[in-house]
């Protein structure tokens, strides 16, 4: 029988740092990177232990990617496309030693220097006008039900008494185009959405176009918003009282919130499908106001961008996540996990960028999350691309993967939000929910009305 042998050559650090690395995704965080930090946070190591300082950086991170696993079985992660190499064999008791010793501002001095908008080609999906879209919203993750993080973290009351878990708020400023994390806080559940979009507002630029929803449509928001320089596309509540002071060609009018002129838009939007028509209205409010330059109904349809956060999210809680609960069983472990999973979050969205920059006219909504996140895990598995060539591929292969499972085109939502948890035995909204595809028609038509 004839056969055929596959050689490999695998390149990882020397010596007790070999563990360290994160498949092909640390090309996009190398061990530069960790180590300026390490040295900045002042937590690198006096001696060089059997577990590195960076390593366990790289060990909290690979946490994220197989957030299933415990430490001990991630480790085997680490190491199985090792063979052959001196790799040390932890215990539990001190790979948890590690994560203590190492503490949460690594991870935060980490993401620090991740964040921020993804540089694309792709300049006509990303941006709207020579505006950048961005959004803000909240969301809750469940954290580990410990005594410890029962001192920070509360549980919500429900029908029955208390929630099963303790929760945390997340807020994040993202942008739209390819749904990286700009900034991001949390805080116990305690902890308003609209104190922590205070905090923010310090990432807010000139030339960024902020989508919110109306839990942000407050004065005092609006005014610190609009003080960094940013303009704003927020929907309002339809009952509240504005003044009317001047009514523009396109059927927006002008009005003043806190002492701000804004422009009001009211439209009524319906989605006719061979099902029959659905129609909601929206008010909206923009600091955009020349009309001509930024017509009404255009503004309607980029309002729907707004949406793309709850995606993000749904990628965060779900697809890494996978609906678990965080492992951390203390405060400072929660810090850790929270910034290590917005790293590797981000660390995926830029792959994923990467990829569908390498064919030009391709939306980055295309690519498919699921898809990059496990081609990253094989990477790791197989000790992959962990130090790059002399010649660069930007695309590696992650982004090769994405390229060949891309997503259809957008399919247009008729529904309001459900909730349906994967592979659960109940039903999330009924027993009969359509998730059919069909081709739709949706007109927009603003309201003229006085109000």
């Amino acid at each position: 029988m004839d056969q055929i042998a596959i050689t490999r050559t695998v390149t990882v650090a020397a010596g007790p740092f070999a563990a360290g690395h994160l498949g092909e995704l640390t090309r996009l965080v190398p061990f530069e990177m960790v180590d300026d930090v390490l040295a900045t946070t002042r937590r690198t190591q006096r001696r060089v232990r059997l577990l590195p300082a960076r390593v366990v950086v790289y060990l909290l991170l690979a946490g994220c990617l197989f957030a299933d696993c415990g430490y001990r079985q991630v480790w085997a992660k680490l190491v199985a496309g090792l063979r052959g190499l001196p790799v040390p064999d932890p215990s539990g008791s001190a790979l948890r030693q590690a994560r203590q010793r190492l503490g949460p501002a690594p991870l935060r001095a980490l993401f620090d220097l991740l964040r921020g908008p993804a540089a694309t080609g792709a300049v006509a999906t990303v941006w709207w006008r020579g505006l950048l879209p961005v959004v803000i919203d909240g969301t809750m993750i469940a954290v580990a039900d410990s005594p410890a993080n029962l001192h920070r973290y509360v549980k919500h009351r429900c029908n029955n008494g208390g929630s099963g878990y303790p929760t945390l708020r997340l807020s994040a400023l993202l942008t739209c185009g390819t749904r990286t994390v700009i900034d991001a806080v949390f805080d116990p559940s305690t902890t308003g959405e609209t104190a922590q979009a205070e905090r923010l507002a310090r990432s807010l630029r000139a030339g960024m176009l902020l989508l919110a929803d109306r839990n942000y449509c407050a004065a005092d928001l609006i005014t610190a918003f609009t003080a960094t320089g940013a303009n704003l596309l927020i929907r309002c509540k339809t009952g509240r009282r504005l003044p009317l002071i001047h009514r523009y060609r396109d059927g927006s009018w002008l009005s003043v919130i806190g002492g701000r002129h804004v422009r009001v838009i009211e439209a009524r939007i319906s989605i006719t499908t061979t099902t029959g028509s659905h129609i909601g209205d929206y008010r909206l409010i923009t600091t955009l106001l020349d009309p001509s330059r930024y017509p009404a109904a255009d503004l309607v349809t980029l309002y729907h961008q707004r949406w793309e956060i709850e995606t993000a999210y749904l990628e965060l809680k779900s697809t890494i996540l996978g609906g678990r609960v965080l492992r951390a069983r203390t405060p400072d472990g929660v810090d850790q996990e929270i910034h290590a999973l917005l790293i590797v979050y981000q660390l995926l969205r830029t792959a994923m960028v990467d990829a569908t920059d390498s064919q030009p006219g391709l939306d980055p909504d295309r690519a498919s999350f699921t898809t990059a996140l496990n081609a990253a895990r094989d990477q790791v598995v197989h000790a992959a691309g962990v130090i790059a060539d002399t010649v660069i591929d930007l695309v590696g292969a992650i982004g090769e993967r994405v390229l060949a499972n891309l997503l259809p085109e957008r399919r247009i939502r008729t529904k309001s939000r459900m909730i349906k948890r994967s592979n659960s035995k109940y039903q999330a909204r009924g027993p009969n929910i359509d998730r059919r595809t069909y081709k739709a028609t949706t007109s927009i038509d603003v309201i003229t009305n006085d109000p």
